[in-house]
């Protein structure tokens, strides 16, 4: 149970990280050129695969694409789900 419960604060540890990542994907868009640094670079490799699956939605309005954080929300929110999902059936089986 112990490794069970170790191995999901750990998946939940790496979506938060992944977060953190997304934002600082957004806040790179703010700074001409930031993009194009080798820190740019490795933050677009790893968040493009997961931004593109929200690029069907459309979600720019004018100049303000809400994409991001969407796919934020639906990321957080999963992982929420998926923990309340775990405790239960944890919770189940201890009792």
């Amino acid at each position: 149970m112990i490794f069970v419960y170790k191995l999901f604060n750990l998946l939940f540890e790496v979506v938060h990280i992944y977060s953190i990542i997304l934002v600082i994907y957004a806040l790179l868009s703010w700074f001409p050129g930031a993009y194009d640094t080798a820190l740019g670079r490795f933050i677009i490799k790893i968040s493009r695969p997961y931004l593109s699956l929200f690029d069907h939605l459309n979600l720019s309005f004018g100049p303000i694409d809400f994409t991001i954080i969407v796919a934020i929300l639906a990321l957080e929110l999963s992982s929420q789900g998926l923990y309340l999902i775990v405790s239960r059936i944890m919770f189940g089986l201890l009792y």
